[in-house]
């Protein structure tokens, strides 16, 4: 029996399972990718928010 189960078109055979792990490593990289923007992302967000605070905080303090 050729190909995995309820795949008779693929072969069996080193060539099949590298691409297989290539294309999973790609995907799984590609996932890492996004999250790491998205982890930036909000970062930086975060940042301005604690920025604009402060300049609030410092612009409506009581003068002595």
């Amino acid at each position: 029996m050729s190909g995995e189960a309820g795949r008779p078109d693929l072969p069996d055979g080193p060539d099949n399972c590298q691409e297989a792990l290539d294309k999973r490593r790609l995907a799984e990289e590609t996932r890492n990718e996004r999250k790491v923007w998205y982890f930036l992302g909000y970062f930086l967000f975060g940042i301005h928010v604690v920025a604009f605070v402060m300049i609030y905080a410092v612009t409506h303090a009581p003068n002595k």
